[in-house]
Parts: C-alpha cells; sequence; structure tokens
C-alpha cells in the first residue's frame, strides 16, 4: 500500500498531504490503480511505448496480489466493503464501493493477462505423469562419477523421505505444505491398507476432511506406490510419534527435534506441481471422472468455474493418440485395458 502512495506520489498524482485510501475515494480511483499494476507488471508504459527488452516486469500472479492488496486497503481499511465500484443513486456524479472492485480495474487485468498469454508468460499445468516417468527412486548415495549424472544425488534417508512425501502428495493430490504437516498418529493401519487422516486442508480449513484410503499398488506401478513408499520410510524413521516429514541435517541424518521439514528444503529437493500431476494421472491413465476425481480430492463438484480444468490440460502433454489418426478406419484396435477397465489403446 505505501508502494501504492509512493508511485502517485512520485507522479505528482498525489500530493503530501493528501491521503489515498479513503472513505471518498475519488471518481477516478480505479485509473490509478491500473496505473500503479501496470508500471509494474505490463510490458507498456504509461504513455503507451514498449518498454525495452532488458527492462524486467511483474508476472500476472503479482499484478494479482497487488489488486488484492487495494481491495483490502479500501475495503478493510476504509471499511468500504466488497461493494462493487459504481454511481451512487443520489446522483451528482458521487461513486461508492470498493474502487478496485470497478469495471476499469477488473477490464485492465483481463487484457493484461490476454497479453501474457501472447508473451507466453502465463501459468501452465504441469506435464501429466503416468506409469511410464519414475520418480526419484529411494537408494543409497552413490559417491563419484560426474556431478551432472542424474542418479548421483542425495543419500538413502533423504531419498526415503522425499520418495514417501512424492508418492502420497502425487496420489492424494496434495499440495506440499499439506503434506509436510502430516504426523504418525495422522496414519492408521487397516489389514493391507493404510488410511491418511489428514490433518489440515486448504479446500477444508474448517475440518470435515474426508480419509485417504490407500492400497498397494501392482508390482509394475511399486514406483508410485504409496504404501510401500510409507513402510520404508517409517522403517528408517524409528518414532511413532511427532511429524512424519521431518527436517533432515547435514550427513543425510534425521533432525532429532520434531519439527516438520521446511517448504523451502522441500523445494530445493523437489520442484513440481504434485497436485497437477496427480490429477492428471488418475483422469489420463486411470480413467477416472471429472466427479471421481473431486470426490477423491475433496473437491467441490459444483462444475461451475472449471478450476479442475487447469490441473488437466497442459501443452506440455504427449498426445495419447495422434490427431491425424482420429478418424483413420485401419488404426490400431481398442481393447480392454488392464489398467483402466476401459477400451483403450494402452494396453
Amino acid at each position: 500500500m505505501n508502494l501504492c502512495v509512493s508511485f502517485l506520489r512520485g507522479l505528482h498524482l498525489l500530493g503530501l498531504s493528501e491521503d489515498f485510501f479513503s472513505k471518498k475515494p475519488w471518481r477516478d480511483t480505479p485509473w490509478l490503480i491500473v496505473a500503479w499494476i501496470m508500471s509494474a507488471c505490463d510490458s507498456i508504459n504509461l504513455d503507451g511505448t514498449p518498454k525495452p527488452s532488458h527492462v524486467e516486469w511483474g508476472t500476472y500472479g503479482h499484478a494479482q496480489k497487488m489488486r488484492a492488496s487495494m481491495t483490502y486497503a479500501f475495503g478493510r481499511l476504509s471499511g468500504l466493503g466488497n461493494l462493487t465500484w459504481h454511481e451512487s443513486d443520489i446522483g451528482g456524479g458521487l461513486m461508492v464501493g470498493n474502487p478496485s472492485i470497478s469495471i476499469e480495474v477488473s477490464s485492465y487485468m483481463c487484457s493484461l493477462r490476454r497479453r501474457k498469454v501472447q508473451a507466453g508468460e502465463v501459468a501452465n499445468s504441469a506435464r501429466a505423469i503416468t506409469s511410464t516417468i519414475r520418480a526419484y527412486q529411494p537408494g543409497e548415495r552413490v559417491r563419484g562419477g560426474s556431478g551432472n549424472d542424474l542418479s548421483r544425488w542425495g543419500g538413502g534417508c533423504v531419498r526415503r523421505l522425499l520418495s514417501a512425501a512424492y508418492t502420497v502428495a502425487f496420489i492424494c493430490m496434495l499440495r506440499f505444505d499439506e503434506v509436510l504437516k502430516i504426523q504418525v498418529h495422522d496414519l492408521r493401519v487397516h489389514d493391507t491398507q493404510i488410511v491418511l487422516h489428514l490433518p489440515f486442508c486448504k479446500t477444508h480449513q474448517n475440518g470435515n476432511i474426508k480419509p485417504f484410503h490407500l492400497w498397494p499398488f501392482s508390482s509394475s506401478e511399486a514406483h508410485l506406490c504409496p504404501v510401500r513408499a510409507l513402510a520404508a520410510w517409517l522403517k528408517e524413521l524409528k518414532v511413532t510419534s511427532g511429524y512424519l516429514f521431518r527436517k533432515i541435517a547435514s550427513g543425510d541424518r534425521i533432525s532429532e527435534a520434531n519439527s516438520p521439514m521446511s517448504s523451502e528444503q522441500f523445494l530445493e529437493l523437489f520442484r513440481n506441481n504434485l497436485l497437477d500431476g496427480g490429477c492428471q494421472f488418475l483422469h489420463v491413465e486411470k480413467r477416472w471422472s471429472l466427479q471421481r476425481i473431486c470426490e477423491w480430492g475433496g473437491w467441490s463438484v459444483e462444475f461451475t468455474n472449471m478450476t479442475i480444468v487447469k490441473y488437466l490440460i497442459s501443452s506440455n502433454d504427449d498426445p495419447t493418440e495422434p490427431r491425424e489418426q482420429f478418424l483413420n478406419p485401419n488404426r490400431r484396435l481398442m481393447v480392454k485395458c488392464s489398467q483402466c477397465g476401459r477400451c483403450c489403446s494402452c494396453g
């Protein structure tokens, strides 16, 4: 908020004694918000000229955060709420509502996103992970050799931890901050299955989170099996309480303190969106329906905004069948698939 005020005063759009965040904003306040976002995140200057190639500008996500800060400042701090910016019924040019929630700002954000997409700066879903793309495998540290060899990383302890965290996050479609908060007592073993009672979920912040029933996978998909990975990690961890995924100290040692692995350490070891990959795996390879995926992940089945689509479609994905073969009557015959139980060409 202070950055916005400094920007406006630097362009002499706001006097030193004037208060930008007031209960009665100016009529052109939405355009001032647009100017602030445009100066930081757009590829064009305020005068319409393109910015030089060496100048860096913010992402669309950063622009959304800037707008959110304006919405909060006018809505909560100035007491204007979330009412859409409009002219009062009294007339006389009096504007009421939150200037950040206005047609001007909304239209600009739409045009900004369109330019970001055209420039290739749009967020994209991760490549769909299938059973043929194997995650890191637990094992012992391999010494010597080239530092560029992808098989020569980490120790056996950190590999087992990450393998368990990856597979749980992947199969259960969890965010990494949700995985790192799991504790040992959140796991229940029943015969040949493990039941995970998630302590925290972004989509169910008030509780009532349905448990995940995890069963052993077939030997052909052992590398994706969360039951095998959790069993290997619990054997290495040797504790019966506290956080499941703890910090890893130097020398490939598990930290004695009961504190979870930090998000920074986790992201340093692995940079991928497991929610996207798991969702695509269940839909593309396992042939789960959208409703079944939403039920498993605890997501809303109100398909009005179709947020789930961004987890399913990616330009990075390999096509399951060449487009030129769609109508070919002599293409490979479809058979009953042993993996998904439907007629497809993968089996």
